[in-house]
């Protein structure tokens, strides 16, 4: 789609877009052989000659500092075999809150990082990665990880939460997934003001079960991230001339490393009748 969009130029609306394709410049491409008024075509062909060398390039960045937020689905998929899929848990918004666990997935492989054991290592690792995308992360994810780690993750960002809220879809993640019939199963329930207990379970009881729930929970969502991304890429290419030849299939879950305990849930739900926090909203 990337190939396909005129809308990160300066001085061309969504709505031009769509006049530029009804005029049958609807590529790259095609530009060369449109007549349009000279200072347009000079215009469209410079800034086309730069989008051609940052996808040679690739350089995410080019497109998402110049498309609105809730246009950045169009850099997928071309930049997806340098995605990482993220999500963070922590111990709550205010002070003194700190990250428990990252989940990281890359479509092919997925990577799991846990405070006092291989925490540290995220910040070297993300770097392998061109394109972010995470569910508000924009608000989050992101900023919490670089005040606690004291980097900046100048990586391209598609946040979800715009994209499907352009389409729609309100609310926090887990709402999202209801929505396109995304079934958690074991987790069902689990959120993120749950995760927070499970890590204290973790800590006060040294209960590994709590541990492997929390990173089932994490890297469930980073899974899904890919699942809901590529949904929303398909819903978005119905507003455009190109679902036919662009569609992409759903991508196939992958063996996930930890299980949840369903022990360990109920005894942690009967111990904490009342439920609720913060994360609920949005996690």
């Amino acid at each position: 789609m990337l190939k396909n969009t005129f809308c990160h130029i300066p001085g061309v609306s969504v709505s031009g877009e769509r006049r530029l394709w009804d005029s049958g410049v609807r590529s790259w491409d095609s530009l060369s052989n449109a007549r349009l008024p000279r200072r347009l075509s000079d215009s469209l062909a410079t800034h086309i000659r730069d989008s051609f060398r940052s996808l040679k390039d690739g350089s995410p960045n080019y497109f998402s500092e110049r498309l609105q937020t809730n246009q950045h689905w169009r850099l997928f998929p071309e930049f997806r075999a340098s995605t990482a899929y993220l999500d963070i848990e922590t111990t709550g918004f205010g002070h003194g809150s700190f990250i428990t666990t990252i989940a990281v997935y890359d479509g092919r492989s997925i990577y799991h990082y846990v405070k006092n054991m291989n925490l540290s290592d995220f910040a070297e690792d993300i770097k392998r990665y061109s394109l972010i995308v995470t569910y508000n992360g924009k608000c989050f994810d992101v900023p919490f990880i670089e005040n606690q780690f004291g980097i900046r993750l100048g990586q391209a960002h598609i946040d979800l939460r715009y994209v499907l809220k352009s389409l729609g879809y309100k609310g926090g993640l887990k709402a999202c997934e209801k929505s396109f019939g995304i079934d958690r199963d074991e987790l069902s329930g689990v959120d993120g003001y749950f995760a927070v207990l499970l890590w204290n379970d973790f800590v006060k009881n040294r209960n590994p079960r709590a541990l492997e729930t929390l990173l089932a929970y994490n890297i469930q969502d980073v899974v899904n991230l890919e699942t809901l991304l590529v949904l929303a890429y398909n819903l978005k290419l119905k507003e455009t001339p190109f679902l036919d030849a662009l569609r992409l299939p759903l991508p196939s879950p992958p063996p996930l490393p930890f299980r949840a305990d369903p022990k360990t849930i109920n005894r942690i739900r009967t111990e904490n009748p009342w439920q609720g926090g913060a994360f609920t909203r949005w996690h």
